[in-house]
């Protein structure tokens, strides 16, 4: 435990916290709000003025690779090929079975719409239209995400999107992971960028000479990408949600394996340090023994540096009971929720904000990160009170129609004519009382 504390000085314990406290506990890590948007609408600006001259800029100031012709960020068929050969075939059979899990999972969502008579002579209905282009971004940084191109593509794909395009930050070879490669040919991707960051967001919401303008952008990154996202759906550009750094909450008890916990804990620190874990729990014990078990963990791991840096900004959190474990956990509202407790069943009930949540024993985030078919883009910083994580309608719009027959018009055109005039909006009043003239001469 020495060498823990030395690295991350001393865990973040709070014990007891009051309910009015919950809040200030909620809080993300975060850059400075006002350099960081400064800092990418300059990226943004530039990349729409500038087109791909701009984005082989910024990849060479931030992924250190030079792309000197505009078509050298289009990923070629040689290169998808040759991605084949580079993975193992225990990767591509992994693929492969995580594939199956989220396109069942996401089949069943197709929407069924139904027809609606809302009073005699009036019928109403929806119909649900693929978006026609997408674009998927997925983060390779210190880590080639391919488990993120199914979750993106697999829905999209079955929506029925016309063009998937996808872009993702290449090593400094100029090279795209194989496994993305390779995950991006099962999922039905149309065509794959070396981009990353804000310029790759910038590059599918405005459209340039190599990359083409797409209608909505999904995926998760760090903050400059969410940034990114934010900024470029204020210029009709929809997009997922907010998905800035990862997050998990763990809520457990008496009863919890505190191994099991601190992997649990791990698994969400090693994706960035700027990632957030929170452990709540009812059991002293569990809080006293997780420093030393991280630490014992964290010893064994590659990314423990990274690790290291999401604990310093991380939280353990001892409450009275479970009942206010989950009021904590609805406050924060976590992207992430694992309920390992003996009353999970009970406490899955309670959960009103979360973007994912894992039950039990053996329910671990990664099951759902990478197959056993939930999508795992997913709403951050809170806002799974507001989001929901993708799914298939994610890639979908619904268009409402309705008919209106002679029968219809006397069922509804007294009070439309009646709320058109006390809104002082003649016109409205006009369009229906013109309709009932014909039928009222009939008469």
């Amino acid at each position: 435990m020495v060498e823990f504390l030395q690295n991350i000085k001393d865990m973040n314990i709070i014990r007891y916290p009051e309910e009015k406290d919950y809040k200030i506990l909620s809080e993300r890590p975060h850059l400075d709000k006002a350099d960081l948007t400064a800092t990418v609408r300059s990226v943004l600006d530039r990349v729409r003025n500038e087109g791909d001259i701009a984005v082989r800029h910024y990849e060479q100031m931030f992924d250190h690779v030079d792309f000197p012709h505009p078509e050298d960020l289009k990923v070629t068929q040689e290169e998808m090929d040759e991605a084949e050969n580079l993975v193992d075939e225990d990767l591509k059979a992994s693929l492969l079975l995580a594939y199956g899990n989220i396109k069942r999972f996401h089949e069943a969502q197709r929407f069924e719409s139904q027809r609606v008579t809302t009073m005699p002579g009036v019928t109403c209905w929806q119909k649900s239209v693929p978006i026609e282009r997408v674009g998927l971004y997925v983060p390779g940084g210190t880590a080639p995400l391919f488990s993120t191109v199914l979750m993106l593509a697999t829905p999209a794909k079955i929506a029925g999107c016309k063009e998937i395009v996808l872009c993702t930050p290449p090593n400094r070879e100029g090279k795209v992971h194989p496994a993305i490669l390779v995950a991006a040919r099962i999922s039905g991707v149309s065509q794959i960028f070396k981009a990353g960051g804000a310029q790759a967001i910038a590059a599918m919401a405005y459209g340039n000479a190599v990359v083409p303008k797409v209608d909505k952008i999904f995926g998760p990154g760090n903050q400059y990408v969410m940034a990114a996202k934010q900024q470029v759906s204020l210029d009709g550009v929809g997009i997922d949600m907010p998905a800035g750094p990862s997050e998990v909450c763990v809520i457990a008890d008496r009863h919890s394996d505190v191994s099991i916990v601190a992997a649990d804990l791990l698994s969400q620190a090693e994706h960035g340090p700027d990632s957030q874990v929170v452990l709540v729990t009812d059991s002293e014990r569990l809080i006293d023994k997780m420093p030393d078990e991280l630490d014992r963990q964290l010893q064994q791991l590659p990314r423990r540096d990274i690790a290291i840096r999401a604990l310093e900004k991380s939280t353990l959190i001892l409450v009275r009971d479970t009942d206010e474990a989950i009021r904590f956990s609805n406050e924060y509202a976590p992207e992430h929720l694992i309920i390992y407790t003996r009353n999970y069943e009970e406490l899955a009930d309670k959960v009103v904000n979360a973007g994912s949540v894992f039950l039990g024993r053996y329910a671990c985030e990664s099951a759902g990160d990478y197959a056993s078919g939930t999508n795992h883009t997913l709403p951050t910083s809170g806002y799974a009170r507001s989001y929901s994580g993708v799914n298939l309608d994610s890639y979908c719009r619904k268009i409402t129609f309705q008919h209106l027959t002679e029968e219809g018009i006397q069922s509804i055109g007294h009070a439309v004519e009646t709320m058109a005039a006390h809104e002082q909006l003649q016109a409205h009043k006009n369009a229906m009382t013109l309709r009932f003239k014909p039928i009222n001469e009939e008469q």
